[in-house]
C-alpha cells in the first residue's frame, strides 16, 4: 500500500489520510465529541474512522475512550480526535465538564434498532447545550446499526430522525461500522473535520492527548471504582497543561 491514498470529500476538499511516521506531526486538532446512549455503538463508529476496521469486540465504555486520526486536508496535517463517553450516567457524573471543554464538534449517535436510544437525545443535545456546544456548533446526527433493520422500516426511522435533525439544524446520517459500512462512515466524519478546518477551527491550540492509536478505559465488573478513580486524576493532569 502507498503510505497515503486521496480522497475528495463531499465538500469538495482535498483529503490524504497519513500512514507514515510522519503522520504525527500536524498544525492543529479538531476535538469531536461523541455523544448517545450505551450500547448504540460509539466506540465502534469511532475505531472503524480511526483504524479503517471493524472491532472485533467492544466492552462498555468507563471513563473516555479517545481516537486520533491525521488527515492531511487541502495540504494542511490535521489530527481529528474522537472524543467517547460512557453513555452510561453512573460514570459520566464526575468528568461531564471535562469531555466538553473545548471541544470543536458533536457527533450525537442512536440504535436505528432501539427506540429509546432515538428518545434520548434531545437529553445528549440539552446536555451539550448546557456544557456551550449550542446551535452554533457544528453537529451531526448518526442513525447506526442500520444493517439490523430491512429497507422499509429504515424508511420510517430516518423521517423521524431527519425531522429531528432539521429541528436542530444538523446533517442526518445512516450508516453501520459493519459490513462495508466503512466508506460511510469515514465520510461522515471526514466532511466533519473539512467543515471544522474551513470555520477557521483548533488554531493556536492542541488539545491535551497523547499520540497513541487510542487511550481507551473499558468495563470490568471488578475495576470500576479503580478506573473512575484513574479517571479522575487523568482528567486533573489535562488541567496543569
Amino acid at each position: 500500500l502507498p503510505s497515503w491514498f486521496s480522497v475528495t470529500s463531499a465538500a469538495g476538499a482535498q483529503v490524504r489520510e497519513m500512514h507514515s511516521a510522519g503522520s504525527l506531526s500536524y498544525s492543529r486538532t479538531f476535538k469531536i465529541v461523541v455523544v448517545g446512549d450505551s450500547g448504540v455503538g460509539k466506540t465502534s463508529l469511532t475505531y472503524c474512522f480511526c483504524t479503517g476496521q471493524w472491532p472485533s469486540a467492544t466492552q462498555t465504555t468507563i471513563g473516555v475512550d479517545f481516537r486520533e486520526r491525521v488527515l492531511d486536508i487541502d495540504g494542511e496535517k490535521i489530527k481529528v480526535q474522537l472524543w467517547d463517553t460512557a453513555g452510561q450516567e453512573r460514570f459520566r457524573k464526575s468528568m461531564v465538564q471535562h469531555y466538553y471543554r473545548d471541544a470543536h464538534a458533536a457527533v450525537f449517535v442512536y440504535d436505528v434498532s432501539d427506540v429509546a436510544s432515538f428518545r434520548s437525545l434531545p437529553v445528549w443535545l440539552e446536555e451539550c447545550r448546557q456544557n456551550s456546544l449550542g446551535p452554533d456548533t457544528p453537529r451531526v446526527l448518526i442513525g447506526n446499526k442500520v444493517d439490523l433493520l430491512p429497507s422499509v422500516t429504515a424508511a420510517s426511522v430516518m423521517e423521524q430522525a431527519r425531522h429531528l435533525a432539521e429541528v436542530h439544524g444538523m446533517p442526518f446520517h445512516l450508516c453501520s461500522a459493519r459490513g462495508g459500512g466503512g466508506e460511510r462512515v469515514d465520510a461522515i466524519f471526514t466532511a466533519l473535520a473539512v467543515q471544522l478546518k474551513r470555520q477557521g477551527c483548533g488554531r493556536g491550540r492542541r488539545v491535551a492527548g497523547r499520540a497513541e492509536d487510542s487511550v481507551v478505559l473499558l468495563s470490568h465488573p471488578l475495576c470500576d471504582v479503580i478506573i473512575l478513580l484513574g479517571t479522575f486524576w487523568v482528567f486533573l493532569l489535562l488541567e496543569m497543561f
